[in-house]
């Protein structure tokens, strides 16, 4: 079949996050009512917005925590940042001066009917060390203190159980539980860090805590 030259195309978007979803073909011939439309649907998952939550967690160096994070099947997004200071929006530069009182933190979103708050909070545990209370490795400063924003009660007594546990295996955890105020994403360079480097943390590593006392 002949296509016509005067065809036209329109772009279809979500008109939740203005993605890519496809096109309509008009005025092309194939069809009866001169009308093609060609979606990627198959190519799409969609998640109902009620199963996305959220955690936010710091240890050290945003990079390394979102590297792992990043890895928990059911994690559908992280976002490095800073929270906890006193001045709104600061930049890298300023949190880096140790005097806005911003943590370096990594806000993750997960689909909670894939994976629960206590596995991202255990792997959170696993992968850095949380009796380091100056830093984490050679990373000093407040910035880099180990802290659990908790967002509701329920992740604060997750977050006080797994605590818990920890001390009576004979860990002296130095993390804070702190009621979540308002999380700041990081400069474009900082988000996926290590992926966009093919890099791997050079102070956060797995190390299983849970499953025996600490040597």
């Amino acid at each position: 079949m002949e296509v016509k030259a005067d065809f036209s195309r329109e772009e279809i978007v979500c008109a939740t996050c203005k993605g890519h979803l496809g096109h309509v073909f008009k005025g092309e011939g194939f069809t009866p009512k001169n009308v093609r439309h060609c979606v990627n649907s198959l190519a799409i998952k969609f998640i109902p917005q009620q199963v996305q939550k959220k955690a936010i967690f710091a240890s050290g160096c945003f990079w390394g925590t979102d590297y792992w994070l990043r890895t928990v099947p059911g994690v559908l997004d992280t976002k490095s940042g800073y929270i906890g200071g006193s001045e709104s929006n600061s930049t890298y530069e300023d949190v880096c001066t140790g005097t806005t009182g911003h943590y370096e933190a990594v806000e993750v979103t997960y689909d909670e009917t894939l994976v629960d708050y206590e596995t991202l909070a255990r792997m959170y545990f696993n992968t850095h060390n949380p009796e380091q209370a100056n830093g984490q490795g050679n990373d000093i400063g407040s910035q880099y203190l180990p802290a659990i924003f908790c967002l509701d009660e329920e992740q604060k007594r997750i977050s006080e159980k797994l605590l818990s546990e920890l001390r009576a295996l004979g860990y002296k955890p130095a993390t804070e539980l702190i009621k979540a105020p308002r999380f700041w994403s990081a400069e474009n360079y900082h988000q996926d860090y290590y992926i966009k480097n093919g890099k791997k943390p050079y102070c956060h590593f797995y190390k299983t805590k849970f499953n025996k006392a600490k040597p």
